[in-house]
């Protein structure tokens, strides 16, 4: 399938690729090769193959889901460095001390 310059033009535009007249030319014939190679692969017969989704057999093993205990607000700032009221005491992010 050769694409023509307008064709090549359009999907430039659509993906907001300025491209030279050169680029052009040479787009057009490598796109058409790829489509070329496209359609070869359509021609292929697969009714009889099985979808490959995952070629290594691995899968997501998860953990159940559960609730755990949590620090109370003392022990979670008991080894703060500073604290005040109730809360971590930080430096703060424009101030130069």
């Amino acid at each position: 399938m050769n694409l023509t310059l307008d064709q090549v033009k359009h999907v430039a535009k659509l993906a907001n690729l300025p491209l030279t007249p050169e680029e052009e030319e040479k787009y057009s014939e490598q796109l058409s090769k790829v489509l070329d190679y496209i359609e070869q692969l359509n021609s292929v017969d697969i009714t009889n193959v099985e979808p490959t989704f995952n070629v290594t057999g691995q899968v997501n093993v998860m953990r159940e889901d559960t609730t755990a205990g949590c620090f109370t607000q003392e022990e979670a700032l008991s080894n703060a460095p500073k604290k005040k009221d109730g809360m971590f005491e930080t430096k703060g992010v424009f101030e130069d001390e």
